[in-house]
Order: C-alpha cells, then sequence, then structure tokens
C-alpha cells in the first residue's frame, strides 16, 4: 500500500476496485428493473440484487455525458437506462462503482430535483474508498474533475482528496495509509489551527492540476 502508481489514463484501470460478487447477470439487473411485475414462479426479492441500504441519487443536466465522464473518471459501469420518447434525456439510469450502485437522472421541467449547476452548489459529498488512491485522484482530474481539497496525508490516519464533477456533484476519495503519531498530530494541529479561524482546507482550490 506504501507504492504509489498512477494508471494510464488512456487505458482505464479496473483493477482499481476489486470486482464485487452479485448473484444475477447485469442483464438479470435490467431485467428486473424494466419489469413491473415478476411471473408466478420467480422470486420477488425486496432489495434488487447488488443494492446496499443507502444508494445516492443524482440529478445532472446533461445525462449522457455525466455517465460518459463517470466511466472515465470512476470506472462506473453502467448497467441500466431508460430515457423518454426523445431517446435522449435520461429519465433513470443505474451505474456501478465499485462495489456500489449510483442512480442518476436529469433535470426536468416542474421537478423539485435540481441539479447543482441550477442551485449553484450542492449540499452533499459523495466519497469513493479505493486500494490505490492517487491512481484514481489522477484519472479523475484528467477527465476533467476539478481539485476542491487537494489530495494528501490527513490527520484521521487516510490519505484524502475532494472533487467536484463537471456536473456540479462533490466527490471525495480516500485510502487508509501508515502515518506516525508524530506526523498525525502536527497534521490535526495545523487543520484546527484554520478552522478556529474560520477556514477551511478546501475553500481556495478549484484549481485542475
Amino acid at each position: 500500500m506504501n507504492q504509489i502508481c498512477t494508471p494510464n489514463v488512456s487505458k482505464i484501470d479496473r483493477t482499481i476496485f476489486k470486482e464485487p460478487y452479485y448473484p444475477v447477470s447485469v442483464n438479470s439487473m435490467s431485467s428486473i428493473e424494466n419489469s413491473p411485475s415478476m411471473h408466478n414462479n420467480q422470486v420477488v426479492r425486496p432489495i434488487p440484487p447488488g443494492e446496499h441500504s443507502v444508494t445516492p441519487y443524482l440529478t445532472v443536466n446533461n445525462g449522457s455525458n455525466a455517465i460518459e465522464f463517470y466511466k472515465k473518471a470512476f470506472n462506473a459501469e453502467e448497467l441500466f437506462r431508460e430515457t423518454i420518447s426523445d431517446g435522449k434525456k435520461i429519465l433513470h439510469a443505474r451505474m456501478r462503482i465499485g462495489d456500489s450502485i449510483v442512480r442518476l437522472s436529469e433535470e426536468f421541467p416542474g421537478s423539485i430535483q435540481k441539479s447543482p449547476v441550477s442551485l449553484g452548489s450542492t449540499t452533499v459529498t459523495l466519497h469513493i474508498y479505493t486500494e490505490n488512491v492517487d491512481g484514481l485522484w489522477q484519472q479523475a482530474i484528467q477527465s476533467g474533475a476539478k481539485v476542491v481539497l487537494p489530495l494528501d496525508n490527513q490527520f484521521w490516519g487516510e490519505r484524502y482528496g475532494m472533487l467536484v464533477d463537471p456536473f456540479g456533484h462533490q466527490w471525495s476519495m480516500s485510502m487508509v495509509i501508515k502515518m506516525s503519531p508524530e506526523e498525525m498530530a502536527a497534521k490535526r494541529k495545523a487543520a484546527m489551527s484554520m478552522f478556529s479561524k474560520g477556514e477551511h482546507p478546501g475553500g481556495k482550490s478549484s484549481e485542475t492540476v
């Protein structure tokens, strides 16, 4: 874990995440979502295969472009997509990032769901744990994400940073690392000093790298 390895972004490194186990195929997962009812001889599962207890549902202003970004930035795998009659605007989609499902829809007039672009901000951060945070960080940046909080060793014992994607959603990513008690104490002191002054470590960083 101490070695830092930056993947070739032109060829997405699928090994950044461990492949999760699913009891059914991706096609089966899509067909479950497509079908409002099941045949009498089929077992209806209260929770669809692959879903965890809490699933983020993103609203974006360009669904197709967003999915392509998440594929390039976070190795997302598209599982399902349903569009309205024009065949373009996404009503509902599901992606898998690592071992987690993320749902997505476009913003529609009259809906209470607004994209961060329309709101001008977001109050939610989605966090990704990975075994190669430096590699995934560079991959996301080269795909178009902007730095909010630079990737660095943090006082709680993780290498952690924050990004914002081109659609206004904020992401953090990290991995647990070995840090000496002295380094952790020094970083905690520096962070708390900033907070006591009403400052935030990520308040001034929005550049791409």
